[in-house]
């Protein structure tokens, strides 16, 4: 059977499918690159039309990491598919506490999710940051009503979150926001492996090295 076996002319061959699904979208380079990047990570060309990228959130998010920015994260799958060794270039961390017995003890304590209240106990620590949201409809809207009552303010937030309960209304308040730059797509669809491949997309844009 003959088949492509080198992994840059099966990521290649993948961007030039990709490719088409783009055009008449009026996107910038930059832009091109983030979709094609989240776009290659869902498998899913139905995500072209679906996506939505603040004007700011690009550059934003590189500036956040350029300062040596750290990334909350709401579940343990975005942090490990974040690319660690090109993080690792800019001093962060990336932090997430949804399995922390002591967040499992404020959630019940407090009677909401573990991810809303690993949210919550980040708190001003979140200020200047990049959020990447892939799961959990709660934890997007815990750090939206930080920025809006609390004025915590991320850099940028990447709220990504997949399913029928709260995903899609989670997104369009992100989207509507007027405070924080944003990514995300609308409706139903998303997940860990698309925050992910967002945020490595923006660290790509900055230095392509692997």
């Amino acid at each position: 059977m003959d088949f492509i076996k080198q992994p840059m002319d099966i990521e290649n061959r993948s961007m030039e499918i990709i490719a088409p699904h783009l055009s008449g979208l009026n996107l910038t380079e930059a832009e091109t690159t983030v979709y094609s990047r989240m776009i290659h990570a869902s498998g899913d060309v139905d995500y072209a039309p679906l996506i939505r990228l603040h004007p700011d959130a690009i550059a934003a998010a590189q500036a956040a990491l350029q300062k040596g920015c750290n990334i909350y994260t709401d579940v343990e799958m975005v942090r490990t598919g974040i690319h660690k060794a090109s993080f690792n270039r800019y001093g962060g961390r990336i932090e997430c506490r949804v399995a922390d017995p002591a967040i499992a003890d404020m959630a019940k304590a407090e009677g909401i999710t573990r991810s809303m209240a690993a949210m919550r106990s980040f708190g001003r620590d979140l200020a200047g940051s990049i959020v990447a949201i892939g799961n959990a409809p709660t934890a997007l809207f815990e750090v939206l009503r930080l920025a809006e009552e609390e004025n915590i303010l991320p850099a940028v937030i990447i709220g990504i979150p997949v399913g029928f309960v709260g995903a899609a209304d989670s997104k369009k308040v992100l989207a509507e926001n007027k405070l924080v730059p944003f990514i995300t797509v609308e409706g139903t669809k998303g997940g860990s492996p698309i925050a992910a491949a967002a945020v490595n997309a923006i660290m790509y844009l900055l230095d392509n090295r692997r």
